[in-house]
């Protein structure tokens, strides 16, 4: 080797190795992920805290190698669809929805950009995907299953009421799922021998209007049917109004039941928002959501609230009282 050819090798040499150490100090690569919820913030923390726990399980730290784009409706009526172009925008790696409300606007904004759903009662039916094993879109994400919850809501109001005969169902038919819900409630009302009384919350005054039709309606319990931005910011009111009329309530959240509610029976969200974190890993890594099956839920949750069964002069019998997860006294 001449001496010229040395000098090449070893010139060489040292450029590979300042390559490889440039490569070694480059920071990490930030991801960026949407949120786009209906709800305020504010009122589903616990909500927030599961999705970034499981962001944290799969290594995913805030500022480090993920940012997160939080942004919600407030609420406020046909807000979501500015958001969800904003979020296309700022060219997010992924959107994830909070609810079906958040999933439309988001899918009207991009056939593109990855949308992971934390939870919806109807995927398919609400035209977000083609089946539950094979999405065939950008949409993937968790389904909620809430419809085939409503008679066991039912069943469970009936036990703790057993003269129940007429239920007031607090619905709001702007939110996708709410017929499929109200549908599967009127075939458990039928079964148990309850009438039922369909009352539509579409804006925040029409909760206190809605309580005062139950009444009238001698409704001995109220079933809420569906979660939605329009109730989900005022629980407390509804607990008080609940207890000022001497009205046990069923809610499917257990929000509503730390609030002040009576009892609730449904799907744990936050484990849902905690499981939509492995989604966003996935196509973070490549996955194609089209490919990504949709699932369901795998943990439910009764919560009492004995202090609210108090303030109504209602006793909780034990043999519900035993299968609660979780009793507020």
């Amino acid at each position: 080797m001449t001496a010229h050819q040395k000098f090449l090798w070893l010139f060489t040499a040292l450029l590979l190795a300042f390559a490889g150490v440039a490569e070694a100090q480059q920071p990490p690569k930030i991801r960026k992920i949407g949120w786009l919820s209906s709800s305020p913030l504010s009122a589903t923390p616990e909500r927030i805290e599961a999705f970034r726990q499981g962001l944290r399980e799969l290594g995913y730290v805030e500022g480090k190698n993920i940012v997160i784009e939080w942004r919600s409706g407030e609420g406020k009526p046909n807000r979501e669809q500015a958001l969800a172009a904003e979020l296309v925008r700022l060219k997010v790696n992924v959107i994830v929805t909070g609810g079906s409300t958040a999933t439309r606007p988001a899918k009207e904004a991009t056939a593109t950009i990855p949308i992971v759903m934390a939870q919806d009662s109807d995927p398919v039916g609400n035209g977000f995907i083609a089946s539950l094993a094979r999405p065939s879109g950008n949409i993937t994400g968790l389904s909620n299953f809430a419809p085939e919850l409503s008679g066991k809501r039912l069943e469970l109001l009936k036990e703790i009421v057993p003269r129940l005969t007429r239920v007031a169902a607090f619905g709001t038919s702007t939110v996708p799922g709410n017929a499929q819900v109200l549908r599967e409630t009127e075939h458990a009302a039928e079964t148990f021998g309850v009438k039922l009384q369909y009352l539509d919350i579409l804006r925040s005054k029409d909760i206190e209007i809605a309580f005062r039709a139950a009444e009238d309606g001698r409704a001995d319990a109220i079933l809420m049917l569906v979660r939605g931005p329009v109730v989900t910011p005022h629980r407390k009111q509804m607990a008080e109004l609940a207890a000022k009329r001497q009205l046990p309530a069923i809610y499917s959240g257990v929000e509503y039941v730390e609030d002040g509610g009576l009892i609730s029976y449904g799907v744990s969200l936050p484990d849902l928002d905690r499981r939509a974190a492995t989604y966003v890993d996935r196509i973070l890594k490549g996955a194609n959501p089209a490919d990504l099956p949709v699932e369901q839920p795998k943990k439910f949750e009764l919560i009492i609230n004995l202090k609210a069964a108090k303030q109504i002069g209602l006793t909780i019998p034990p043999n519900v009282l035993a299968r609660a997860d979780k009793v507020i006294r």
